[in-house]
């Protein structure tokens, strides 16, 4: 398997608001050291991935916010890729009941019990916005702005060529860059729609499965 770089979502795919596994970390240095390179691409705010996962530093890029935003570890710097939210649409979000709400450089995201209210928000403004749905959460991004996006310009600017990239992920919003990628791979505990469309399905769930594909991919246990 020529797989020269690995691509993965972050919640549900290599942990979550529990932080990631000892064990997947030490799988994922081992894959960065062989030479490869490593990206994460998730629907995640800069700040709170920092505050639950300690080893950016392994990754080469990192696409946030679904798309919209990269982060670069080795200089702790960020860049936008897409537009910010307007102050106008997310005053009009609160006052219409909006809650939960997180904005970030380029996205606003909340629960999924507000997706009536955001698409008429949007309507109504006339903006050009989509709603993007993963598990119980809703983003909303500038159109055309999604995983897959954000990823063409990480791999870009890596020289990196879509056909040696491994895409890992589990949800509704990973399936465009999986699709992108040469090597497609689901967790075990991935959505029904996201095992149909992978290269591989993996055993283990989460943290392991990811533990179980590198290991595939240098040839050695996990452990």
């Amino acid at each position: 398997m020529d797989v020269r770089a690995i691509a993965t979502d972050f919640d549900g795919t290599l942990g979550g608001d529990d932080g990631v596994a000892d064990s997947t970390v030490a799988a994922l240095a081992r894959f960065k050291h062989s030479g490869r390179k490593l990206l994460m691409v998730s629907g995640r705010h800069l700040p709170d991935l920092k505050a639950i996962f300690n080893a950016l530093h392994l990754f080469d890029l990192v696409v946030l916010e679904n798309g919209g935003l990269l982060y670069y570890p080795a200089t702790d710097t960020t860049r936008t890729v897409a537009p910010g939210p307007s102050a106008e649409f997310v005053a009009l979000l609160r006052e219409r009941g909006v809650d939960e709400l997180q904005v970030g450089q380029t996205i606003v995201a909340t629960h999924t019990g507000h997706h009536e209210t955001i698409r008429d928000t949007i309507e109504d403004m006339g903006l050009d916005l989509q709603i993007i749905l993963n598990t119980d959460a809703l983003m909303v991004l500038p159109t055309g702005v999604d995983k897959a996006s954000g990823l063409m310009v990480a791999l870009a600017e890596l020289s990196l060529p879509a056909e040696g990239v491994a895409a890992i992920g589990d949800a509704e919003n990973d399936i465009v860059f999986l699709k992108m990628c040469g090597t497609s791979v689901a967790v075990a505990n991935a959505l029904p729609e996201v095992k149909a469309i992978a290269t591989i399905v993996t055993q283990g769930k989460r943290g392991a499965g990811v533990e179980e594909f590198i290991a595939s991919v240098l040839g050695g246990a996990t452990a």
